[in-house]
């Protein structure tokens, strides 16, 4: 199955896929867009040219395992997202995936202003690589 994964920032949303063998999460791009409405119309052009069958949305929660302030906004875009398209909507935890996604780009020696560009694209990678590896259990 076709999985969309979405890392949604303050500033930046990273998108990922993964094949239909749900093998492998692959980065997609970066959308930088703080409006929400825009965000969503952006994401939707995404879904209708890449077809996902399943979203998966990066759930944020604090170390002792609460929901914040920023999981509300997740699980908004959650319901944005559901109320323009009928593909069900999912939410994974990403804990450290930003952390994670820093050490990837470090050991790939990526640096400065070409790491802020695609951290969330990497994220959004790795918490779509831990939701497929996480249905494959």
């Amino acid at each position: 199955m076709k999985i969309m994964s979405i890392d949604y920032g303050d500033a930046r949303t990273g998108i990922a896929f993964c094949d239909k063998t749900e093998t492998l999460a692959s980065s997609y791009t970066v959308i930088e867009e703080i409006y929400a409405p825009k965000l969503v119309s952006k994401i939707s052009s995404i879904i209708e040219s890449e077809l996902p069958e399943k979203i998966v949305i990066g759930l944020p929660r604090n170390m002792d395992g609460t929901y914040g302030i920023r999981a509300d906004k997740c699980k908004e875009l959650g319901r944005l997202i559901s109320q323009i398209t009928d593909i069900p909507v999912d939410f994974e935890d990403e804990r450290l995936t930003t952390v994670i996604a820093h050490d990837i780009l470090s050991s790939n020696n990526v640096r400065g202003k070409k790491r802020k560009k695609i951290v969330d694209a990497v994220s959004a990678v790795v918490i779509l690589q831990n939701y497929i590896d996480k249905r494959k259990q």
